[in-house]
Parts: structure tokens; sequence; C-alpha cells
């Protein structure tokens, strides 16, 4: 059950990413997202009364309840967001959090889907699938969306970026539009980015938080990986240490960048504590040039 608290802030996010909607991609959503006009097909939760020879074996032992293949025909676009959960992503204090700069994000593009009379779905994965919730229209639906990514707890702390990839490719086989929001602190994931390029419109959302790269120097300071617990000892004052930071984190963001180029995933980079809408009214500007060109 939802307390105040909560339900007080799935409403800030709504009233905060209904303004940016509106004031930010009112009648420019359409022109950069394509639907295809084609059969389409998906995996939802089963329900009393579904055809049981439609069970999909593999997605019910992976979630722990029955979900279905199901098959129609439709010609809206659908909308999947597939965000990282991980411990890396709690990086940050309060609002400045990475997670809920990604709950916001995934927010605006949600009710921009919704808006337009698409349909959103939502994969949560750390280093495993945590929760797949089946493309739907409505906003009520996307406030559900909202819910799962602001309050689900994970149940591991690592990150799998190829398994959500994966898990995508086998539940939506039909081409959609994919946001794979994450820190991106992974490896060996290039494989999936590529297959999953070739049959999604895919766009890579890149969070970053300010502290992980840029250091004050304030002496020795133990540091914590939220994702395996290890920890390590840093001088911050010394300015070799801190260049040394600030240089690894940019070989690291020049190394993703390069791939996503190379496999023509389009990006939105974006940090935690910092305004979001230029980098989204970037993000679109290009892709309704690339669509008028």
């Amino acid at each position: 059950m939802l307390t105040r608290e909560l339900i007080r802030k799935i409403r800030r996010i709504e009233i905060t990413t209904n303004r940016v909607v509106s004031d930010l991609f009112a009648g420019e959503y359409r022109s950069v997202f394509k639907g295809r006009g084609i059969e389409f097909q998906e995996v939802r939760e089963y329900l009393p009364g579904d055809d049981v020879r439609l069970i999909d074996w593999n997605v019910t032992a992976r979630m722990g309840q029955p979900y279905i293949k199901k098959f129609t025909e439709e010609r809206e676009l659908t909308v999947m967001l597939l965000v990282d959960v991980s411990a890396s992503l709690r990086f940050g204090c309060g609002r400045e959090q990475k997670k809920n700069l990604l709950a916001e994000m995934a927010a605006v593009l949600a009710f921009s889907a919704v808006r337009n009379d698409d349909r959103v779905g939502l994969i949560l994965f750390s280093s495993d699938i945590e929760c797949y919730v089946a493309p739907r229209k409505g906003v009520g639906h996307v406030l559900r969306v909202v819910r799962e990514v602001l309050f689900r707890e994970p149940r591991r702390r690592g990150t799998a970026i190829l398994a959500a990839l994966n898990f995508l490719n086998h539940v939506m086989p039909r081409r959609t539009v994919a946001f794979l929001m994450s820190d991106f602190l992974d490896s060996n994931f290039e494989h999936g980015l590529a297959t999953t390029a070739r049959r999604h419109d895919l766009i890579g959302v890149i969070v970053g938080h300010e502290r992980e790269w840029t250091w004050p120097a304030v002496g020795l300071v133990e540091w914590e990986d939220l994702e395996t617990g290890r920890r390590l000892v840093a001088d911050t004052a010394s300015r070799r240490v801190r260049e040394w930071v600030a240089a690894q984190r940019e070989s690291g963001r020049a190394r993703l960048r390069r791939l996503m180029r190379l496999h023509r995933v389009d990006r939105i980079e974006v940090t935690a504590g910092q305004p979001y809408e230029r980098e989204l009214a970037r993000f679109f500007a290009e892709r309704r040039k690339r669509y008028a060109g």
C-alpha cells in the first residue's frame, strides 16, 4: 500500500513531467518516432480465462508468475523503457540521486507516448530482470510505470545490460522504440547492443553524477563500490589523483559514445542534479532534422 509520502512523490513527478511534456515536446514526439504499421506481438501477464497453450514458459520461469504470448494487429507505436535499478543508481543525495533522475525522465517519455495514444512498457533490470510491465496505454498505466521505477526494491545489486537487451528481444520481437536508461557501469554488452539496434529503434540514456568524476580536495576519503561492496581510500588532496579520476571517466564515456555511434544508437547524456530538458530538446531536434533530411 502506498503511503501519503509516496503518493506525493508520484504526484510531484507527474506534475513536473507533464509541464516538460507540454512545454518542450508539444508536436515533436510524433515527428521523430515512426510507427511501423505491422502485425504486433508481445508477452503479457496471464489472466484467468487465457488459453494456457499460449503460456511463455521462459518468461514465466524468469518472473515467477505466468505470462502468455499475445498476438494482435496493432498499428500504433510501442515504447519500451529499460531502466537500470542496480545499486550504483543510488549514488547521490536525495533528489540528486541518479535513480531519481532516471525516474523523472522515464515519466517524461512515458507521458509523451500516452499523449500520442501509444503504448508504454517497462523492464527494470539489475544483474537480473527485476520487473516486466507489458505495454499498455493510459495515464493510470504510466503512473504504475513511474511507481515501479521509483519504489521497486531490486533483489540484486549488480548490472547486466546484456540480460536486459536479450529479454527485450525475447518479449518484443516486433520493432519498438526502446530507451536503455543506465549509468552503463557494465561491460561485455556490445553484441547485445548491436543486435538490439538492428531490431529496434534503440536510444541510450546515459546518467551520471558530477561527484563521480569531480572530487573535492578534502584529503583522504574512503569510497565504496555500491554494487560490489569493495572499498578504497583515495587522497583527494592530490591533484594527480583528481585528474586521473576525471580522465578515467572521460575515457569511459568516449568508449561508450564510439560504441553507440558504431551501432547507430542515439544517445541522451544527463547529469543528476542538473536540468535535463536541454539534452532532451537536443535529442528531439537532431532526430527531427534527420527525418526532415
